[in-house]
Formats: structure tokens, C-alpha cells, sequence
């Protein structure tokens, strides 16, 4: 990935993390790795864990940022919160969800960040 895709990923993932900690979510994790996989944001709202992936598109010609979290995505986001899970037990036992967070750069100000809750189950 170049270097200004990497710059403008993590500056998505900033504005998305800053926009929901305004909505009340506290961050536990931001880019936290695995062998499986990369979880960008885990956030608790209230007693629940959120899996947030973030989701940016300079572009919309080759599909949109919501788009983009097809089903070997979201196997791939599953895979990464279970391993999560299981090497942060103290959560385990707290109901979990997976959010989006998809930004557009080439979309309406109001609408450049739409943050999609229960985006899809693992």
C-alpha cells in the first residue's frame, strides 16, 4: 500500500475513532494485529464490545466504502475479534457487535462519515 493511502487510512481511522467518542464509545484498541487478522478500532459502548472497521474511499468507481466489507472481509474481521477474545478474556463475557465506519471523501460533507452499527454478525 503507498504511503498516502496508509496516511489517508489512518487519518480516517482517527476522525472515525474522535467521531465515535463523541457518541459516548471509549477505545481499547486502535490497529491491533494478529495472525488472522487486523482489527482497526475495538471500542466499548456501555458494556458492549465494539469491532469497528473503517472503511475509506477516495473514490467511489470502484464501488463504495460500505461495499467493500464483502463476506471474505467479514470472515477475516470475525476471525481477528475471536482471537481478540481470546487474548483479552476479561471481555469475553461482555456481548459483542461489529460496526462500520465508511467514509467518501468525494461525498457531501454532512454525509462523508456513515457509521453503520450492527453492520453484520460474525
Amino acid at each position: 500500500m503507498s504511503d498516502s493511502r496508509q496516511a489517508s487510512g489512518r487519518a480516517a481511522e482517527q476522525q472515525a475513532c474522535s467521531h465515535l467518542e463523541q457518541q459516548g464509545l471509549r477505545l481499547l484498541a486502535q490497529n491491533w494485529a494478529c495472525r488472522v487478522g487486523e482489527l482497526d478500532l475495538v471500542m466499548l459502548d456501555g458494556d458492549t464490545v465494539v469491532f469497528v472497521e473503517v472503511r475509506y474511499r477516495k473514490h467511489a468507481a470502484w464501488g463504495g466504502a460500505l461495499e467493500s466489507v464483502d463476506a471474505r472481509k467479514r470472515g477475516k474481521i470475525s476471525a481477528a475479534a475471536q482471537y481478540f477474545l481470546q487474548q483479552e478474556p476479561h471481555w469475553a463475557k461482555h456481548p459483542c457487535r461489529f460496526d462500520v465506519v465508511a467514509m467518501s471523501a468525494s461525498a457531501q460533507p454532512s454525509e462523508r462519515l456513515n457509521w453503520i452499527q450492527n453492520a453484520f454478525d460474525s
